[in-house]
């Protein structure tokens, strides 16, 4: 019988080739991810209660300034501070700090995740390293204390969830609303412990493909790998890492994305989603254009083109946070920067943001804001007195020009129709 790529990976990580779903396996970590947040416990922990000195391999740890990014508080800078100083004793090679973007993007842009890599971060949405086909997981304290001790975790190797898709998109629809599709198709509890395998996209950038693979944990899923047929030279995909076709899944979907309509994550639940036609007139105070989920360059460009020439509606504010300082130099470098500023947005640095509502833009009570993030639970970003509406930057961009929820397509015909006049 064929391996699913869960199966393959944690596989090659356990040194054991017949690995199958419900085996449990000790395996060797690729990388280790810790984030501002975390991290005082995680090092407390790892030296505290494990006794351990140094991490086991200084090389295959990565620490990212990016949850609260600048401090926003004395207490968050000393932390911060204390982060830092840590990593300059330990001699840890990747530091990744203030401005340089969400920990996810920025280790697949640094090539320091690579297809078949198992790594585990100290952050839910960890499985976003499943947009260059590696294998991530998130896990907490303890667990990531005790991979830096010793390289090694263990898994339950999980079931997985086939999704396919055939066909593109039709204008004003993207791979944000194939991810909500799935959301909606899966639910919250359907892929939980399993990993979400993500067909038919080999078109998408790999950026686009975190929208798939951070969405994944919004299943239940324990790691979301997108295919990696089309990723690029920069992405060398291992010879033992393939599709096998007689592999074996616990459940198969597919999406025609040809027919898909813009899909909205309406509050309080993420899979919560339905067409936007079906929404009615939903006025909104702040689109908010950001996160692991949707805050890359081609999320910033996709925005910049519906709103180029236009303003933000009266009383609405749009806050752009990009992903990382590489997606922010290419939207500077190639004007989308600037299209976005004319049109009123603020521009944030590049980070987390306001995405779990600790600075940067959060909400006030009774405040509606479209988010291109990945969560939607009340208080989230800010008050729990606030509704959040998750969608793509496409939705979100036609959404801040007309001040309520929008399908792209009304706004982009109003300019057909005003060139054509």
């Amino acid at each position: 019988m064929g391996q699913t790529f869960a199966e393959q990976i944690l596989g090659h990580a356990s040194g054991r080739s017949d690995v199958q779903a419900g085996d449990m396996v000790v395996v060797n970590v690729d990388l280790v991810m810790m984030h501002d947040s975390l991290s005082p416990s995680i090092i407390e922990t790892l030296h505290n209660e494990l006794g351990a000195e140094r991490v086991w391999d200084r090389d295959k740890v990565a620490v990212v300034i990016d949850h609260v990014a600048p401090a926003a508080t004395v207490r968050q800078a000393e932390q911060q501070q204390h982060v830092r100083r840590w990593v300059a004793q330990q001699g840890i090679s990747h530091l990744f700090d203030v401005g340089r973007g969400i920990s996810h993007p920025v280790l697949i842009e640094e090539g320091l995740v690579q297809p078949g890599m198992l790594v585990v971060g100290s952050d839910s949405h960890s499985t976003g390293y499943g947009a260059a086909a590696a294998f991530g997981s998130g896990m907490g304290t303890t667990d990531i204390a005790l991979a830096l001790a010793t390289g090694q975790t263990w898994f339950r190797v999980p079931e997985t969830v086939r999704v396919n898709a055939v066909g593109n998109f039709q204008p004003g629809v993207s791979v944000k609303d194939f991810g909500l599709w799935a959301a909606r198709t899966l639910r919250a509890d359907g892929a939980t412990y399993q990993s979400v395998e993500w067909h038919g996209v080999d078109f998408l950038s790999w950026r686009e493909r975190m929208t798939l693979a951070t969405l994944s944990i919004e299943v239940g899923a324990k790691a979301g790998i997108v295919a990696p047929t089309g990723l690029g030279s920069e992405h060398p995909v291992p010879a033992w890492l393939r599709v096998e076709h007689d592999a074996n899944y616990s459940r198969v979907v597919e999406c025609d994305l040809s027919t898909l309509e813009p899909q909205v994550s309406v509050p309080h639940y993420v899979d919560n989603v339905v067409d936007l036609a079906e929404l009615g007139r939903v006025a909104v105070d702040v689109v908010y254009l950001g996160t692991c989920t949707n805050g890359h360059y081609e999320d910033m460009a996709a925005a910049a083109s519906i709103l180029k020439g236009r303003r933000l509606a009266p009383n609405l504010r749009m806050i752009v946070v990009p992903a990382s300082s590489e997606s922010l130099h290419r939207a500077a470098s190639d004007g989308t920067l600037a299209t976005l500023i004319a049109a009123g947005a603020t521009i944030g640095t590049p980070g987390c943001g306001a995405c779990i509502g600790r600075h940067m833009g959060v909400l006030a009570p009774h405040e509606v804001c479209v988010f291109t993030g990945n969560r939607n639970f009340r208080g989230r970003m800010g008050s729990p007195g606030a509704n959040i509406y998750l969608a793509s930057p496409e939705v979100a961009a036609a959404t801040a020009i007309t001040g309520y929820i929008t399908h792209p397509r009304n706004v982009l015909q109003s300019t057909e129709q005003a060139v054509f006049a």
